[in-house]
């Protein structure tokens, strides 16, 4: 697993939650203490990070690490990284269904991630080549 922790502390975070987030992923806790995200990297529903049990998920070798939301870890894959290192990920709520295994089913809402894109000098604070 790679983590992409900035090294400047004036860096902006690769992740972050909306208040409406925050609240269901205290929701979730409140069933499923330890948990984490992972951004999916599907074809058909790319925007929904799974939440899944932290015990029960492997973050794999080439996942990375984007941070942390409301003290949990969100990862993403390494070749999806590649893909979006330009951008903050934004996790939100909109109504529908979580993924069949994401802790957020059932719910009538779902986590969901939006995005905007790195200003130069965000980029270089992040130690990335403005493109």
């Amino acid at each position: 697993m790679t983590d992409t922790s900035p090294i400047s502390t004036d860096a902006p975070p690769r992740v972050v939650a909306t208040e409406a987030a925050e609240a269901l992923i205290a929701e979730i806790r409140t069933e499923h203490p330890e948990i984490l995200f992972h951004q999916s990297g599907g074809c058909c529903d790319g925007s929904s990070p799974m939440c899944y049990p932290s015990t029960e998920f492997r973050v794999g070798a080439s996942d990375v690490k984007l941070g942390e939301v409301a003290g949990v870890s969100v990862y993403i894959s390494g070749r999806q990284f590649e893909a979006w290192k330009h951008t903050q990920l934004i996790l939100d709520v909109v109504p529908g269904r979580g993924g069949m295994f994401s802790q957020d089913n059932g719910r009538g809402v779902r986590e969901h991630t939006r995005s905007r894109a790195f200003s130069a000098d965000e980029l270089e604070q992040l130690g990335e080549a403005p493109a």
